[in-house]
This record gives C-alpha cells, structure tokens and sequence, in this order.
C-alpha cells in the first residue's frame, strides 16, 4: 500500500510518501518513496521534496491556502519528478493530530463524526487541529470519499496514564467542566522508539520499563511501565514540562501573572512569552538552537549559553530521577529528537553524576552513535542509556495500514 503521511500546520505542510503493507511491517522494510514540506502557505511559498531516486526538488509558487498546497503537491507526485503515475496509486492518506482530548485514545478512521468531535477539541489546540481538520478536508475534496484516512494523535500514548498522574490538584470540578488535565505531547515519537527499544532488548509488546526523552525544539519525558505510558513531562499543554527551545517548560504559576501586572501584559502577550520568547532562546538571549549554543560556547565561552544548556540538561535529568522513583527504577533511558540522537555533548552532560542510578556512560559509544540505534552505557551497566532515531511518519503509516485492513488495534 501507497501511504501519504500529512503534518498540516498554519503554515507548513510536511509529507512523506511511503509504501508498506503487513509483510513490510513485520520485516522492518517499509519505503520512502517521497519526502519534504512545503512552506510560507498563504503567499509565496517553498517547497523542498525528495522523489523515490533521493533528488533534490526545490521550487516556489502562490499558495494562498493548505488546500492550495495539497493540490500542488498531489500534482507533483504524478510528474515527471515525482514517485507516481496516477493519484489512484494513493491507497491511503495518514494524518498526525496533535490534540485528541480524552476522546481518542488510539488512531482512528475519519469519518463524519470523527471530524465532528475534532473540530470541538479546537479549544483543547486553537493553533494545531484547525489545521489538521482542513488537511483531512483538502485531501477529501481532491482525492475523494473513497480513499481512506486515519487520524493518528500525539496525545493518545499517553491516555494509559492513571488519573493520580495526569490529574492537576485543583478543584476537581475544572476537570469535569472543561476536561483540565495533563494529556501530554509527543505520543508517536515516545511509542515508536519503546516499540523499538522492545524489539532491540528482544521484549514482547507488554514488557519493558523505561524512559523515552524526545529532546528538540520541543521537548519531553515519559515514563514507560509494560509497553504503556505512565507519565509524561508535557500537561494541558505543550509548554510544561522540560525547557525547550522557546517554551519555558514548568514554572510557578503565579509568575506570568506577577509578569503581567509589572509589563502591563494581556493573558495572549504572556501566553506568547512563554510559548515563543522563553527557554533556551529567553535565558541565552541569542538563539534557540542547541547547535548554535554549543558553537558559542565552544567559539567564545558565552555565560548565557552556557547558562541555558546547564539548565536544559538539568532539567532533563531531574526528571529522570523522577521517573525512576514514579516506575520503581528502569531497564534503559532512551535519548530520540534531533538534540536526543544528534548531540553527544547534551547526552553526555545530562548523564552527568548519574552513576549512583547504575548509569555509567561509554564516552566512545556516545560520541560515534549516529542514525542507528545504539547502547552507549558500559556492558556493566544497571541502567542503559540508548539513542534510538524516531520515525514518526512510519508508525502513522503502520497505524494507517492496519486500519484500512481491520487489523488489530496498533495499540
């Protein structure tokens, strides 16, 4: 089966291609037939692909709308450059949906009502599932009723999570009113890498503790008990948790309104604050960028860089203690994300002092580990630390296969 993976943003629209069935599942074999994304949607915009024989394509064009771009990158597939001869070779269409409240718990085919309950979990995500509904919506119109689409959502991994850990100690009645909870984030990328963590250890589907760390832009921590979430770093929203590349992570909640009332700020401006100006970029005062951090550290001994990397990987650690306290210790620590599997240094300073939990890093292993999963902890090790890449588009068109085909729950 043909897959189309969708990401649909405000204004970004990334994609893969990919062509998998039951057999290539089971064998680890699943193809890329295309990659890329296209962005600036709504004026001139950019698109970046990659066709089945690894070429580069770069072109721009007027999108004004993501149905636009959708449409421009259906007629892409079926060009000279692209990996299809007709549309028709589209079995299936995946998307990733950031929200999906407490009423998706795993991936599900769009329907009607599905789409229904979506657009009343806006609130729960004003600035993902708008678009994510309109991506289903672009691809309904343009390919048609009968070509299958699956929702696949980041929050559902972590609807195992028992209510003592995803409930906030406020007045329980907010809870039942508006559904205040911690839902978590990153799901896909946390439940691909302990399925490949399993498959590494040898574990069946329900075995296996340990803690998956998704380290980017954005960030997160999970706690991981027999195959299901436990607990996890991100809340209400993706803002809580670790420090990330702009969002303050956790922080005393009075602080934003102390902030406002000393800048004269409206709930938006401070909400804007912590989501875009704060984290590695608001305590370097320099950059978001890990790379970039550690280029200034490096090239120049910056304090503020240093500043903001020390707090970024304390931050991560504590959370490991945690979580080895919340699971009654762990087999491995899982590091994924483009800091998470690219950046020796982070995982190394992070590991830092860890010895006490049965963590003793191999600086030789840590330092060559790159695009393959990889131990990089001493044989002897109690507790293993891994880098293990994600792939997130290939678990949304694994989830997406087996729903088409009435296969068991991926779950």
């Amino acid at each position: 089966m043909n897959v189309l993976v969708l990401n649909a943003g405000s204004s970004t629209l990334k994609f893969q291609l990919i062509s998998t069935d039951p057999e290539r599942i089971e064998a680890d074999d699943d193809e890329r037939l295309a990659r890329g994304v296209i962005e600036r949607i709504g004026g001139e915009a950019i698109i970046k692909a990659r066709g089945p024989d690894g070429q580069k394509w770069y072109r721009t064009a007027e999108l004004r709308s993501l149905q636009e771009a959708v449409d421009y990158l259906l007629k892409w597939f079926v060009s000279e450059a692209g990996p299809l001869s007709s549309l028709s070779d589209i079995d299936a269409v995946g998307h990733r949906v950031v929200h999906g409240g407490e009423d998706f718990k795993t991936s599900v085919r769009v329907t009607p009502e599905v789409k229904e309950k979506l657009e009343d979990l806006i609130e729960l995500a004003p600035l993902h599932n708008p678009h994510n509904v309109r991506g289903m919506e672009a691809i309904e119109s343009l390919l048609g009723a009968g070509v299958p689409q699956v929702a696949v959502f980041d929050t559902a991994f972590h609807g195992s999570m028992p209510q003592h850990a995803y409930l906030y100690a406020i007045p329980y009645s907010y809870y039942r009113r508006y559904k205040i909870r911690k839902y978590g984030f990153h799901g896909t990328s946390h439940r691909y890498v302990a399925h490949r963590w399993r498959q590494l250890n040898h574990k069946e589907q329900d075995e296996g503790t340990l803690i998956t760390l998704h380290l980017g832009n954005g960030a997160s921590a999970c706690a991981i008990r027999d195959g299901v979430s436990v607990d996890t770093s991100m809340g209400f929203t993706p803002v809580d948790g670790l420090i990330m590349g702009t969002r303050s992570g956790s922080l005393d909640p009075s602080i934003p309104e102390y902030i406002a009332s000393k800048e004269g700020l409206s709930h938006r401006e401070v909400g804007t604050l912590l989501n875009k100006h704060s984290g590695l970029l608001g305590i370097s005062g320099l950059t978001n960028d890990m790379r970039e951090l550690l280029e200034e550290i490096e090239e120049f001994d910056d304090r503020r860089a240093h500043l903001a990397v020390q707090m970024f990987a304390y931050r991560t650690r504590r959370y490991i203690g945690a979580y080895l306290a919340a699971l009654g210790g762990a087999e491995s620590v899982v590091f994924t994300g483009g800091i998470g599997e690219n950046s020796a240094a982070i995982r190394a300073l992070i590991c830092q002092d860890m010895e006490w939990s049965g963590l003793v890093l191999d600086e030789e292993r840590n330092r060559s580990a790159e695009g393959e999963p990889t131990r990089i902890t001493t044989d002897d090790s109690r507790l293993h630390a891994w880098v293990i890449p994600t792939d997130e588009e290939i678990l949304i068109a694994r989830d997406t296969v087996r729903l088409v085909l009435g296969m068991p729950n991926p779950f």
